[in-house]
């Protein structure tokens, strides 16, 4: 049977802006979803992933294909037609292994096909939804005169605007099946950067907000569901997190409890007791102790095998 590796992460609370859907005049708003019939932000798997590509470029002795030129604002990549690919013992680049890639040809005469070479990415992201629903928040800001070329062509007056806000937790999950990589070991490099995920989705100089785990639930199985997708609640508006679906699961038997590797604040609350109760030994004060427990398993199991 396949090794399939599962986590859902849940991140500190923070302020969260600039993550841009349609602007509406001059209001920078949030990407917005409905979730179980409220509003939430959301935040897209590419962005995420887009995150991680960087990361995984800095990755000790690890190349990326793809990477983003911040003097140019442009990708630049180093084999464009991935020709590593094409036979069985070719050298591949980490981020095609694992984030899968899409090259696709128009056809060259009227009357015939178009080809297309695609990998599908073996590390699958959730798009992240906000722990709380988004109440509406609004700031009012201007901008100073000529404090952009843009705002220098209004005069000499302020120029107002508005950005959407909200003060909130971002969770999502992923699913990884290491087997289907062309060189397993990449499995555990992704974990570790996932663990120290930064700038994603609006970053920049007016917004920061920290996209590591400060929790995270690890899954490692032979079981190719994931069954812990979006399990994290919170019922004081994101002051803590929860995860009583998670306990659920496990009391039940769909999730057998060595399974299971959790980390970060979680552990230290009613949740982590909760756990523990229902027979989950490997709770870690931390995220990254967390993960390291399981790269350890998943590289003992891939050598095993």
């Amino acid at each position: 049977m396949s090794l399939h590796v599962f986590a859902n992460i849940v991140t500190p609370f923070g302020t969260a802006a600039n993550n841009r859907a349609e602007t509406e005049g001059n209001i920078t708003t949030l990407q917005k979803l409905i979730w179980q019939g409220q509003v939430h932000s959301t935040v897209s798997a590419e962005a995420i992933r887009f995150s991680l590509r960087r990361l995984l470029a800095d990755a000790e002795q690890a190349q990326t294909n793809r990477s983003w030129n911040e003097e140019k604002r442009v990708n630049e990549w180093q084999d464009h037609q991935f020709s590593g690919w094409a036979s069985e013992d070719g050298d591949t680049f980490i981020d095609d292994d694992l984030l899968g890639y899409m090259i696709a040809e128009a056809a060259k005469a009227e009357g015939e096909a178009g080809s297309a070479s695609v990998r599908r990415a073996v590390l699958e992201i959730t798009r992240a939804v906000s722990l709380t629903p988004w109440t509406g928040d609004v700031t009012f800001n201007a901008a100073s005169p000529g404090a952009t070329p843009s705002a220098a062509k209004k005069g000499q007056n302020p120029v107002p605007y508005g950005t959407e806000v909200h003060a909130t937790r971002y969770q999502f999950g992923l699913a990884m099946t290491p087997e289907r990589l062309r060189q397993p070991e990449r499995a555990a490099t992704a974990l570790r950067k996932i663990s120290s995920l930064r700038t994603v989705a609006g970053n920049h100089g007016r917004f920061l907000f920290d996209f590591s785990p400060e929790s995270i639930v690890l899954r490692i199985t032979d079981d190719p569901a994931p069954r812990l997708l979006y399990c994290f609640d919170t019922e004081d508006g994101g002051r803590s997190v929860g995860s009583k679906t998670l306990v659920r699961r496990v009391e039940s038997g769909d999730i057998i409890a060595d399974e299971l590797i959790v980390g970060g604040e979680i552990c230290g609350g009613s949740t982590g007791e909760a756990l523990a109760t229902v027979g989950v030994k490997s709770l870690h004060a931390g995220v990254k102790s967390a993960v390291e427990a399981a790269c350890d398993i998943v590289n003992s199991r891939l050598t095993a095998a």
